[in-house]
């Protein structure tokens, strides 16, 4: 028991030291996903334009709907400043199918199952719910300007304002 325990203590030392920890000024990491339609995107698709890349732990939870049904009531507004908007969670396609069918929403959500765009942005690692600790995605937003770096990144998120934030931000 007590040697279990320590391999997941160094398991997830591992794990936090090889979490990128992004900073506002860096380059972007790459990256290349399917949507709910099972289209794929790339980063490098939308070179010239400023992208509102935000990650959310799974479709179809309270908090999670808050933020993206924001970004819906508000997608024109972002679109006429030139962002685009892509949702990111560990949910499969045809998971991201059925909320943005459910809600509507205009833009991609890709699906991350293997965790790799969330681990290059450093989002996905522990959490704690309810005094239990797991691996899960860790609800940021990144701006990434039209040349590829990194604007602005939020760690604090308010789903139910999240436009105004980003917006307001932007702003200053």
């Amino acid at each position: 028991m007590y040697l279990k325990r320590y391999l997941i203590f160094l398991l997830r030392i591992i794990k936090s030291a090889n979490m990128t920890h992004l900073q506002e000024g860096a380059p972007a990491p790459a990256f290349t996903g399917a949507d709910q339609n099972n289209a794929t995107h790339s980063l490098a698709d939308f070179a010239g334009k400023k992208v509102i890349l935000y990650f959310y732990p799974k479709d179809d939870t309270p908090g999670c709907t808050a933020q993206a049904c924001n970004l819906r009531d508000n997608h024109e507004a972002l679109i006429q400043k030139g962002m685009v908007v892509l949702g990111v969670s560990p949910d499969s396609v045809k998971s991201h199918g059925k909320f943005a069918g459910k809600f509507n929403l205009p833009f991609p959500l890709l699906a991350d199952e293997d965790q790799s765009i969330a681990n290059a942005y450093g989002v996905f690692g522990e959490k704690t719910f309810m005094g239990k600790k797991y691996m899960g995605i860790h609800r940021t937003t990144f701006v990434i300007n039209e040349n590829g770096t990194i604007e602005k990144i939020f760690s604090k998120v308010d789903t139910k304002n999240h436009t105004q934030q980003i917006l307001d931000a932007l702003a200053h």
